[in-house]
């Protein structure tokens, strides 16, 4: 598949927000940046400079009636940087509440399909002589970990790694015109139905190909994506306008906790969410069980094999119910790495990616239709999305000024209420917390008891540690 054509699973995201009148599919990410911001122009020259040669950064999508071939990159030829570079001020004190108020209304509002989808904000106004940038992207244009790279492609230190020659972007290269799309002639043609009857009899190679293990994780992913869980108030229908929140943690402290037990960054992170939740909702007067929140974890399946410069979606997912019946902090990560771990053996995430390459070798049109209705039909299975993207390992800087923190946005949809993005920066790990504006009002106290859940799992580690040198 060329670059200009998006994938089955890129386009999935298109037909989900097209299914949810109240999402906005948008992924993000915000740097809160010492020193003075910088003007208008000075802006604008950088984001000319290091973005505009990236793959997309001047294409609009073209969709085809009815669906019926998948939307593809098409050159805008109207396009005005102007319009995708934005500039604010927070009130003062400049407060990071105010701050996380406006991210939660620009990332709530959808972006324009009709030009390239986009768009860079340049906030003003933060205390402690700070500024901050929030980039925002549609989903379907890449995944977590491809849009980390492109936000990198911002920073000083890091040159672009994607080659600009490879996509329609630069200003001096003649735009990349996909082919048109197949008539209702072609696609009821005796050819098309062949190469369709052809798709489903490779079905059962395609399986086979990815092995036993695979297509038992597709089998366990199918029937846990269709099973309900308990009754919570955490999944619901939502409305337009969202929250977000962010919170902190020391990654020297994830690592303390992670060498005293054994468990991943990862690991740490659910457990730490688990406990959130879990305070959320006895706050709420509910009682969590063991079936009451099943949670979304993305998963790359990014292969070595992969070429490193694609920014398809590349993601699969496991769906393990996250431990909140439990009350000790230890015991939740205990619990939260053995599910993990099972979940892993059981190969979801490669059931997963069989599905998707699935759908990518058959007729667009009839798979769009098919998941555009099954996402009109309200889902009780998935309570929560956390997400975990690997970011910068190093201090970055933009403008020569030092990038803070950053926090990842990850957005909600098909009755899920609240989703949880996890990205590693330099010393932190931080959380990006996004809420249904009606139905989550407590989301700063999800973000506190976050960030307790790490201390409480931090002095627990340190007493593990003294005992077994005792």
């Amino acid at each position: 598949m060329g670059n200009d054509t998006l994938s089955f699973l890129d386009a999935g995201f298109l037909e989900t927000e097209d299914s949810d009148r109240h999402a906005s599919l948008t992924i993000g990410a915000l740097a809160v940046i010492e020193g003075p911001p910088p003007d208008q122009k000075e802006f604008r020259d950088a984001v000319a400079e290091r973005l505009l040669d990236l793959p997309h950064a001047r294409d609009k999508l073209r969709t085809a009636p009815l669906d019926v071939s998948a939307p593809s990159w098409t050159e805008d030829s109207n396009f005005d940087l102007d319009r995708h570079l934005r500039r604010v001020a927070i009130p003062n004190p400049g407060e990071e509440e105010a701050l996380f108020g406006f991210v939660a209304r620009v990332m709530g509002h959808r972006l324009d399909r009709d030009h390239p989808l986009w768009e860079c904000w340049v906030v003003e106004g933060l205390s402690g002589d700070r500024w901050a940038m929030l980039a925002k992207l549609h989903h379907c244009m890449a995944d977590g970990i491809t849009g980390t790279r492109l936000f990198e492609a911002m920073c000083d230190e890091v040159e672009p790694t994607i080659d600009p020659a490879a996509d329609s972007s630069g200003p001096d290269r003649p735009a990349h015109q996909p082919p048109p799309a197949p008539s209702i002639s072609t696609l009821l043609s005796p050819s098309h139905q062949c190469e369709l009857l052809e798709t489903i009899l490779r079905a059962p190679l395609t399986i086979a190909r990815a092995g036993l293990g695979a297509g038992r994780g597709l089998a366990r992913l199918l029937t846990e994506m269709l099973t309900s869980s308990s009754d919570t108030s955490l999944i619901g229908p939502i409305g337009k306008q969202r929250r977000y929140r962010g919170a902190r943690t020391r990654m020297a402290d994830v690592r303390e906790i992670c060498a005293a037990y054994g468990v991943t960054v990862n690991d740490v992170a659910l457990a730490a969410i688990t406990g959130g939740l879990r305070t959320l909702l006895l706050r709420r007067g509910e009682h969590p069980d063991a079936h009451t929140v099943r949670t979304l974890v993305p998963v790359s399946v990014r292969s070595a094999n992969d070429d490193a410069e694609s920014l398809h979606n590349q993601v699969s997912l496991m769906l393990p119910f996250l431990p909140v019946d439990i009350e000790d902090h230890v015991e939740q990560l205990t619990a939260v790495h053995r599910r993990m771990s099972a979940h892993k053996a059981g190969k979801e995430a490669q059931g997963g990616k069989v599905f998707t390459t699935l759908a990518q070798s058959g007729p667009f049109m009839p798979l769009a239709w098919a998941l555009r209705l099954a996402t009109r039909f309200p889902q009780h299975s998935v309570v929560a999305v956390a997400t975990n993207i690997p970011g910068p390992q190093q201090t970055r800087h933009l403008l020569s000024r030092r990038i803070v923190d950053i926090f990842p946005y990850v957005p909600i949809a098909l009755r899920l209420r609240v989703g949880i993005a996890i990205l590693s920066y330099a010393d932190n790990l931080t959380f990006g917390l996004t809420g249904d504006y009606d139905t989550t009002p407590d989301l700063a106290d999800l973000g506190t008891a976050i960030e307790q859940g790490v201390s409480s799992l931090l002095t627990a580690a340190r007493l593990e540690t003294a005992g077994s040198q005792s």
